[in-house]
């Protein structure tokens, strides 16, 4: 059964542009799916409709069996605990150090006093800890998350989605601001810590030949349309450019 079901979803920010049109694809539970397309083409607008951070205009979203665009907002608050977000920019709190980052994903099981009040478990804290050991990072717990580098502060982002024991983790554009060493390794930590978890990942990615080696499947975007979906091994030269069109030769050479 399908963990995620997109059907006919459309988003319009104003009357004149159309930013997704009829968008319908399904995710299985523990699927490695990659979004990918140019810039512009709806890739980041879906990731927010899934989880509403932007209210959907038409269509459906449904996870885990229940309707994304009907949910009130207390309900929308439990749903989002199932599905943890990775942002390009990292959107951690730069003063904070990366526990305290890390464990504010465990906001959405909280009280609003014990969220502010900071106000954890035992078990939480070492589950945060055995995340950080997990990503590598365990001997910067107490740094403050701007003292680190990019590559580091994207897996303090990680770690703070998987704290919420998601059954999803949906990914913007996750190795954008970084180099490619940087790159490889977060991409290695979100395939086999999903894999070992069994945790659904959808990821936005600009980078072709990174979507070919590291997910299950494939969905192309362009120009707010899906022009391809299908598994890994099925993505080829004339698909690729019908997805990129004139920006495919930047792409190869890159």
């Amino acid at each position: 059964m399908s963990l995620l079901q997109v059907e006919g979803l459309g988003k319009s920010y104003d009357s004149e542009t159309k930013v997704l049109k009829d968008i319908s694809f399904e995710v299985g539970s523990g699927e490695f799916v990659s979004i990918i397309g140019p810039s512009g083409a709806g890739k980041s607008t879906l990731l927010r409709c899934i989880n509403r951070m932007v209210e959907i205009n038409e269509g459906k979203v449904m996870f885990d069996g229940q309707d994304v665009g009907e949910l009130k907002k207390r309900e929308l608050r439990k749903l989002r605990t199932n599905i943890g977000m990775v942002f390009q920019h990292y959107n951690l709190v730069p003063r904070l150090t990366v526990i305290e980052n890390v464990l504010h994903g465990r906001f959405g099981y909280k009280t609003t006093m014990q969220g502010i009040l900071g106000r954890f478990t035992e078990e939480e804290k070492e589950h945060a800890f055995f995340l950080l050991k997990k990503l590598g990072i365990e001997e910067h717990a107490y740094k403050r998350c701007d003292q680190l580098s990019g590559g580091q502060q994207q897996r303090a982002g990680i770690c703070r989605a998987l704290i919420q024991e998601p059954k999803l983790v949906l990914c913007d554009e996750p190795i954008a601001s970084l180099d490619p060493n940087s790159s490889k390794i977060i991409m290695d930590h979100l395939k086999s810590i999903t894999t070992e978890l069994g945790i659904t990942c959808l990821v936005n990615l600009h980078q072709v030949e990174v979507a070919q080696d590291y997910s299950d499947r494939v969905v192309g975007l362009r120009k707010g349309e899906i022009v391809f979906d299908g598994p890994t091994r099925m993505l080829h030269g004339d698909q690729i450019n019908n997805i990129y069109g004139s920006e495919v030769r930047e792409l190869i050479t890159v």
